[in-house]
């Protein structure tokens, strides 16, 4: 009987667009279910965004809009980039919807009955100035092990050190710079030491629902303590208005955690779907035959190994059967970060007119059922594109089309031959590989066999070379027969390419005149099909085009002629986090390629000198810097850029109209100040 799954990716924060980390963790999803349905399987696909919490509430505040507000601003951006990378999801919920509501207090009811949920008395900051207890990452201070300044609440940056919020020196709100306060609150705890849940996590987690290494390193946590017993820790469940959440039932002003609510939010996107639909989700869950699925980074291992399975098995819900953990996707060995300056924005990527189906193959490419990071490397990319979906797969096509369009008006041959049919059944002798091989999340291993039998076709036609063929009318049968093999051999390997592609195989459907592809129709023939006329399928890539991708962006427009609108009010320990320093320029030079670019090498009093790339070309020459003093923002991220990396940031001002008042200044200090010295 065809498979019955529910299959989820980790739910994206709504205080942010999507970055490509997002589009890594759909993709490999997308192709997973697009496989499973060319097998027959009955799949619904959800996500949602993930609403709650202190951090869109703040968020909200500064943007002087509602939580509510906030979040469908950032929820009506999702579409372009779903779209535009074919991520086929079923549906895009919310947990800020009714059914999350709802299923939330429902479990956290179940798990109260179950005698899973204590009260007690913490003790945490409070901001007097905001009115509100403090989130630890709204809590900076000096680190309590090595004294580093301007650290978070609960680990320092500097060490490494992990500690609790209360033993920072000299702590400060975030919000708004204010001493915190120590006060005493009410707290909802998930009983996680409970005998019950530690018996079940450590056999749930041992079981075959995890990839080995995720298993072994969550077997860590079931270390047993001193007095032999296995210690988990309780899971605290509960804020304190105000908080942006699900307020708890029998608890007038304490919400759920975010963290709590979220996962339930793959339910509850499920429950609206299939109501929708006049389906019974109930009925749907309790199906011994379904599959539930979910697919995450690595960073979230503990909220989907021990709280999310615990609640559901505790509350009387069906658990997961499989949790497929990801790395991250880098570039120069580092993890992608908007925030830092090195990662690849996904719409700018469409914007530039790359096409979506060139990431999908390379991620594809990359791809294993292992938790590893996969590096981005420009050079790769173009490599893999131009080289194997081109110059191997696309040109199967056009090799063949034009001379059965021509020759035989597209009509293919009844019967190719006995060195066709072997070539083409060799080919379909590995689609139970592949099948397994997508199955199993080894994307890279199967993208690899795939143009292995690439390489075996463009062999087959090197061999019999239809360009020779033509010019003698006693091969025409010939001629009939190799073009044949290789629309056929085409046709199949678009079938284990489809996953991956399924906008270019819909392309090549209408090419073929066939119905969609299948599995199944890979072991079927045409003959004596006729096909429709081709059209180029794919581009190579435009290296100018990607190069762009890595580039500064743009400034934004400005806000309004004449002038440019004060930014969103910010903290004193947001701004603490930035370290301003005095930076003599030891050269300036031009940046071979680039028409914005100055390549700038600094002391900035390190005893060693910097390289900063910065888009100041169009107002200064190379020699009318060298030697000058300026402000460079020190701790900004390395970024890597297509030139090189760059370990800073140069400041310098501009008008915000600058059509009515061009210029580009850079900051200059005055004279006696010296390489070094902190801007404060």
């Amino acid at each position: 009987m065809p498979q019955k799954l529910f299959v989820t990716t980790a739910l994206p924060y709504a205080n942010a667009a999507f970055h490509i980390g997002h589009m890594m963790e759909y993709i490999q999803a997308d192709i997973w279910v697009r496989f499973q349905r060319m097998r027959g399987a009955q799949v619904n696909f959800v996500c949602a965004d993930d609403a709650h919490g202190a951090p869109i509430m703040i968020a909200a505040e500064k943007a002087g809009k509602t939580p509510q507000a906030f979040v469908a601003e950032i929820a009506a951006g999702r579409k372009p980039y779903l779209d535009g990378f074919h991520i086929g999801f079923d549906h895009w919920h919310s947990t800020d919807a009714p059914e999350n509501h709802a299923l939330a207090r429902e479990i956290y009811l179940a798990l109260r009955r179950n005698e899973l949920i204590d009260v007690r008395t913490i003790e945490q900051f409070f901001d007097p100035v905001k009115g509100m207890f403090l989130p630890d990452r709204y809590i900076l201070g000096e680190c309590p092990r090595c004294g580093a300044k301007d650290q978070y609440g609960d680990n320092c940056e500097v060490c490494g050190a992990v500690y609790s919020p209360t033993e920072l020196k000299n702590p400060y709100s975030a919000l708004s710079g204010a001493k915190p306060e120590l006060r005493s609150s009410e707290h909802y705890f998930f009983r996680l030491s409970d005998p019950r849940c530690v018996e079940y996590l450590r056999t749930w987690t041992q079981d075959g629902k995890l990839q080995s290494e995720v298993a072994n390193k969550v077997k860590e946590w079931f270390a047993e303590g001193p007095d032999g017993k296995i210690q988990l820790g309780d899971w605290d469940i509960s804020r304190d208005a105000p908080y942006f959440g699900i307020e708890i039932p029998d608890a007038p002003g304490k919400y759920f955690y975010v963290w709590l609510d979220a996962p339930v939010g793959y339910l509850a996107s499920l429950k609206h779907l299939l109501e929708r639909r006049g389906e019974d989700f109930e009925a749907y869950l309790a199906d011994p035959m379904l599959r539930q699925v979910h697919f995450i980074g690595k960073d979230i291992v503990t909220f989907h190994t021990l709280f999310w399975p615990a609640m559901l098995h505790f509350s009387g819900r069906k658990v997961p059967d499989n949790v497929y953990v990801h790395g991250f996707i880098t570039v120069g060995g580092d993890k992608m970060s908007k925030s830092r300056g090195t990662g690849i924005s996904p719409l700018r990527y469409l914007e530039l007119g790359l096409d979506a189906q060139w990431l999908r193959y390379y991620i594809a490419a990359k791809l294993n059922a292992r938790v590893e990071d996969i590096e981005f490397n420009p050079e790769d990319f173009v490599a893999r594109v131009n080289a194997d979906l081109v110059g191997k797969y696309v040109n199967i096509a056009s090799r063949a089309a034009g001379f059965l369009a021509k020759r035989f008006d597209g009509r293919l041959s009844a019967d190719v031959g006995v060195e066709g049919r072997a070539l083409l059944d060799a080919l379909r002798a590995h689609s139970a590989t592949v099948q397994q091989l997508y199955d199993e999340r080894e994307y890279g291993k199967a993208v690899r066999e795939i143009m292995l039998l690439a390489d075996r076709v463009n062999e087959y036609v090197d061999a019999h070379k239809p360009w020779e063929l033509v010019k003698h009318e006693s091969q025409r049968a010939a001629l009939h027969d190799v073009c044949t093999v290789c629309i056929e051999a085409f046709r199949v390997l678009t079938v284990y390419l489809k996953p991956i592609l399924p906008a270019l195989a819909q392309q090549v459907e209408a090419f073929l005149d066939v119905p969609p592809l299948d599995f199944a129709a890979a072991q079927r023939a045409l003959g004596g099909h006729r096909i429709g006329a081709y059209k180029h399928l794919m581009q190579r890539v435009d290296t100018e085009r990607l190069d762009k991708l890595f580039e500064a962006p743009a400034p934004p427009p400005p806000a309004a002629p004449g002038g440019e609108a004060i930014a969103p009010e910010i903290a004193i320990g947001d701004f603490a986090k930035i370290d301003l320093r005095i930076a003599k320029i030891v050269l300036a030079e031009a940046v071979d390629g680039s028409d914005k670019l100055l390549k700038l090498t600094l002391d900035v009093g390190e005893g060693r000198h910097r390289t900063v790339f910065s888009g100041i070309k169009s107002a200064y020459k190379p020699e009318d810097l060298t030697g000058k003093l300026t402000v460079v923002v020190a701790n900004l991220a390395p970024r890597k850029m297509k030139f090189g990396v760059s370990e800073g940031m140069v400041l310098a001002a501009s008008h915000a109209d600058e059509g009515a008042q061009p210029g580009l200044y850079v900051l200059e200090p005055w004279p006696g100040a010296t390489p070094g010295l902190r801007v404060r």
